[in-house]
């Protein structure tokens, strides 16, 4: 939201196409009064691996790795993220209408494929890595009717949170809402929870990108509407007197109902940073059938499948790797050691399996030691009431844990 704002970074072609608006890190950097960050191209003194030989042993594995897994080299690569969108709607997990139904009937034309066409028409780019290293190239150059650059890393949660879950179908409205986010640093999913609460609450009309283009220019004036959706769905919900607010801990749910994905849903619910499906991503066991199979719409199970994701991304962010290694990562035997090697070439020092797991589990324990200073509580690890209350069409599932046995998913 608006007070999470003030994080801007610039694509490999200086596009300032990439914001990291969602979970509070811009709000710290600009109470800090840290206005930028600049990286000289022309500065030496780039760090070299303490093993050089051991390091590009491991290098080599590295990319055997990800190039040999569909997801990470033939996926992703064709069409970004957003391949996803027919994925989650088939399984009958795409919130529709402020997570109202698990289908959208115009799924067709904001699908990854659909943008996919679009830029092809367009002549922009379908695939484009984030920085000049990136091998899996997942995100893309999106222009607009008259050939001209709108927006890149046009993400699945984005064209979810203002597609589906608002009820709009325009691609080009939806691509447009991400290029005013990314301009005043704001995330999309908070911003598309937001949009869609202020629907619920008769401030828009559902499906009218127009209007929800117009409100998101107004963030960051002095208009009171642009202020109240700035801060986010929980205080757009208070503010409007909207009940049905999709939030845990104060930030809004992504693009995956937890009720037919139901090991994401732990995950929302216990993370430390609130409703965040990247802390421990089980939609890829629960629908992709990456590192197992877990039935997404049963209950058993999920609590250790997102326990045992939370540890692993805990060390993945740690490490400061790519989120989407990790479908890779759960599908191939050595990687986890590929990793622990490249640490052990990189630094010199012995680095294992075990010590892998307790990075992990060490960072998450100082979160939530975080937390609890904050004054979180475990009665704060729930989702909202309607989860439990409504069943989700296709597959009429509910919500069905509670606070005491959502426990069981923390450190």
């Amino acid at each position: 939201c608006l007070a999470a704002s003030t994080i801007q970074f610039s694509d490999p072609h200086l596009n300032p196409a990439r914001s990291a608006g969602r979970g509070g890190m811009g709000a710290v950097m600009g109470s800090k009064k840290v206005k930028a960050v600049v990286l000289d191209p022309e500065a030496k003194g780039r760090i070299k691996p303490v093993n050089e030989d051991a390091f590009k042993v491991a290098r080599k594995r590295w990319l055997e790795i990800l190039m040999g897994h569909p997801v990470t080299s033939e996926g992703l690569p064709a069409f970004g993220t957003a391949i996803l969108v027919n994925i989650i709607n088939e399984a009958g997990a795409l919130p529709t209408k402020n997570f109202r139904y698990g289908r959208f009937d115009d799924v067709a034309e904001i699908s990854g494929e659909k943008i996919a066409e679009v830029i092809e028409s367009r002549g922009g780019k379908t695939k484009e890595g984030c920085h000049t290293g990136c091998v899996i190239q997942c995100s893309q150059r999106y222009n607009d009717k008259d050939g001209n650059y709108l927006t890149s890393g046009f993400e699945y949660e984005t064209v979810w949170g203002f597609g589906a879950n608002c009820l709009i179908s325009d691609i080009d409205d939806i691509a447009t809402m991400d290029r005013i986010c990314d301009e005043k640093g704001i995330d999309t999913i908070e911003m598309g929870c937001a949009m869609a609460v202020a629907m619920d609450g008769g401030i828009l009309e559902w499906g009218d990108s127009k209007a929800g283009i117009d409100l998101l220019k107004k963030i960051g004036s002095s208009d009171a509407m642009g202020r109240i959706i700035g801060n986010g769905a929980d205080f757009a919900g208070q503010a409007f007197g909207v009940d049905r607010i999709p939030t845990v801990k104060g930030q809004g749910l992504p693009a995956y109902d937890p009720r037919s994905v139901k090991g994401v849903g732990v995950t929302y619910a216990t993370t430390p940073m609130g409703g965040d499906h990247t802390a421990g991503y089980a939609v890829a066991t629960n629908i992709l059938k990456v590192g197992g199979d877990v039935d997404p719409l049963s209950k058993e199970g999920q609590i250790e499948l997102s326990k045992n994701l939370q540890i692993a991304t805990a060390t993945i962010d740690g490490l400061g790797l790519c989120l989407f290694v990790a479908f890779a990562v759960l599908d191939t035997e050595d990687a986890v050691q590929c990793m622990c090697d490249l640490v052990a070439a990189t630094h010199g020092i012995e680095f294992t399996a075990d010590d892998f797991i307790a990075l992990g589990v060490n960072t998450l324990k100082d979160e939530l030691d975080f937390n609890r200073k904050a004054g979180f509580t475990k009665s704060d690890d729930q989702l909202p009431r309607f989860f439990s209350e409504e069943k989700l069409e296709p597959h009429d599932t509910v919500w069905e844990y509670t606070v005491e046995e959502l426990q069981a998913a923390k450190v």
